[in-house]
């Protein structure tokens, strides 16, 4: 397929890769016999059940399930999608990715626009310690209570009004000007090209590995728009970027909390007062990608607004985004500002302290939801209640089933007086043994071809012993026959890989979650390393019994949708011309 990185270059990669290495540098790890440990960067725990193997070079926690490569690792912790991992990992290796049909497989290659957009971002950051107009700009952040050195953190640079700076110095031909105007560094009006950014202090917007996606502008002086961000472009999207991420998780990779505000300021005032774990949305409302993102890096998101009817209104909004996701893993609060006040002014007026004690006054979504909807409603009538009913039911049905949605139902239920409120039954889990849609069954214990898959994938050196056992297994009609079939095939072919690498090669099939928790289930670690290859083999043997049963079983004329084998006919009609003599 045109623009798919080859599986043997993935396979290179994984070989020159020291997982060690990676995560080591990410998280503090000690050895532990042959492998080594730590505690899980994915979930909070006060002992070590985070396990790196330099062998299989595959991860494990026992405690959370999280497994996988170093290019999963990469894109779990550093939130990075499978080219970027692909890249970072190549680029540590000093290797150049290839291709199949020389595209890109993530799409066109952004690197240029990236390049123009760190260019710019130096560019502002200059005009704000060299250009004459550039006082107003450094006087208007001394007032706000702002450092250079925080200033510099943050690479705070200066637009002047007058002039095309960005477009004099970059747009050095027609190239280069199509670049900025698909970054939205100038605009086009009436056949003339501008610098987009004027007279305004500039706050680079960077994605989480610290590139520069886009601008905002904060206007010196009196005018409209206050505040003007950098608009849709291949590489900023509103909806999906979070001012200060790369800054917050260059800080504190593991924070308690992540603090929504919403301005650039506040973000900056706060971490000058060593608040770090804070950032803001960009001119928009909390999208569903906004909460997921958060969702991966601390375990509890607040969400700050002025105490304000608007700011209400806004948090409102936040709530309502959250609610198909809230299931209790990640607690989700609001805090409310006097009337008038923002973060900055708050920190900057009652200092870090008061600020962390308003922190820890933050509403539960919970109650901020029943508080909100109780507003609307006479409370002390039954009409009153049984409307708060009306109005907070469908909200309550639209969370995921489970034991915070029956609470928040069971309080929904104590405030209206009632015995019960109807609803829908809380949808069961599914039973042990029953498969999601394409995935083979997975019950408690493996079944005998499951085992197989876990024990070849641990071990490849399995596959030279297949031979010993009767191929009949491979007649078995089971979906996990054709994924060994296809996991020996690969060790044939490519005898080195490692299980990091073989599992790796499922990942664009619809099996690839599934093989990834077959790898670590519970059962390989009660089977001694002596033991394995007889239980390997044995699950072989007794599948195959199971086959030739099932073969006896049927009619030698019977017509089937699977033809037998010339073998195992020949094989039924002498076990039948043996019994014949027995019984005579």
């Amino acid at each position: 397929m045109s623009g798919r990185i080859p599986p043997e270059f993935i396979d290179e990669l994984l070989a020159r890769t020291d997982i060690v290495d990676v995560i080591g540098t990410r998280i503090q790890i000690r050895k532990a016999g042959k492998d080594f440990e730590a505690r899980c960067p994915f979930h909070e725990e006060r002992t070590p059940s985070f396990t790196v193997s330099p062998s299989k070079q595959f991860y494990h926690c026992f405690g959370c399930g999280a497994n996988g490569s170093a290019i999963g690792f990469l894109m779990e912790y550093d939130r990075l999608s499978f080219r970027e991992a692909i890249d970072e990992l190549a680029r540590r290796a000093g290797l150049t990715v290839p291709v199949e049909g020389g595209v890109a497989a993530s799409g066109p290659d952004h690197a240029p626009l990236h390049a123009l957009l760190a260019r710019a971002s130096d560019a502002y950051r200059e005009l704000l310690r060299v250009h004459p107009a550039a006082s107003a700009a450094v006087e208007y952040l001394k007032g706000r209570g702002l450092s250079g050195e925080i200033a510099a953190r943050f690479g705070l640079g200066f637009a002047p009004a007058v002039g095309d700076p960005i477009l004099t110095r970059l747009g050095v031909d027609q190239a280069a000007q199509q670049g900025l105007l698909t970054t939205g560094l100038i605009v086009e009006y009436e056949g003339r090209r501008r610098d987009r950014f004027r007279g305004r202090i500039i706050f680079p917007i960077r994605d989480r590995r610290g590139r520069v996606i886009g601008f905002g502008g904060r206007l010196l002086g009196d005018g409209k728009p206050k505040y003007l961000n950098s608009p849709e472009t291949p590489l900023f999207h509103k909806g999906r970027a979070l001012y200060g991420l790369f800054e917050a998780q260059q800080a504190q990779r593991q924070p308690g909390f992540m603090l929504v505000v919403e301005g650039y300021l506040d973000v900056i005032a706060l971490a000058q007062y060593g608040l770090t774990n804070v950032v803001a949305t960009l001119g928009t409302a909390t999208t569903p990608e906004h909460l997921q993102l958060l969702g991966r890096i601390a375990p509890e998101v607040v969400f700050c607004f002025d105490g304000d009817r608007a700011g209400r209104a806004a948090a409102w909004k936040a709530l309502q985004t959250a609610l198909p996701t809230v299931s209790g893993h990640q607690s989700i609060r609001f805090l409310f500002l006097p009337e008038g006040e923002d973060p900055d002014t708050l920190i900057r007026a009652e200092g870090v302290e008061a600020f962390r004690t308003r922190l820890q006054t933050a509403q539960p979504l919970s109650e901020f939801l029943i508080d909100q909807l109780s507003r609307q409603v006479d409370m002390a009538s039954m009409d009153g209640r049984a409307r708060l009913v009306s109005l907070a039911e469908p909200l309550i049905q639209g969370m995921p089933g489970g034991i915070y949605r029956d609470l928040l139902n069971q309080r929904l239920v104590e405030l209206a007086g009632l015995s019960s409120v109807a609803r829908p039954s809380p949808s069961r889990p599914a039973r042990a043994g029953v498969a999601r849609p394409g995935m083979p069954p997975r019950p408690n214990r493996p079944s005998r071809i499951a085992l197989a898959i876990a024990l070849l994938l641990n071990h490849p050196e399995l596959a030279e012993r297949v031979s010993e056992v009767a191929d009949d297994w491979r007649r078995w009609s089971n979906p996990g026959v054709e994924i060994l079939v296809q996991l020996l095939e690969m060790i044939s072919s490519h005898p080195t890989l490692s299980k990091a690498a073989l599992v790796e090669r499922w990942r664009e099939h619809h099996h690839f979650s599934y093989l990834q928790r077959l790898s670590v289930d519970p059962i390989l670690g009660d089977i001694p390393l002596e033991g394995i290859v007889d239980e390997f083999l044995g699950a072989l043997n007794r599948i195959s019994e199971d086959v030739r049963k099932e073969d006896r079983r049927r009619p030698l004329n019977q017509s089937t949708t699977t033809a037998w084998s010339e073998d195992a006919r020949a094989r039924l009609e002498r076990e039948a011309a043996a019994a014949r003599t027995r019984r005579r």
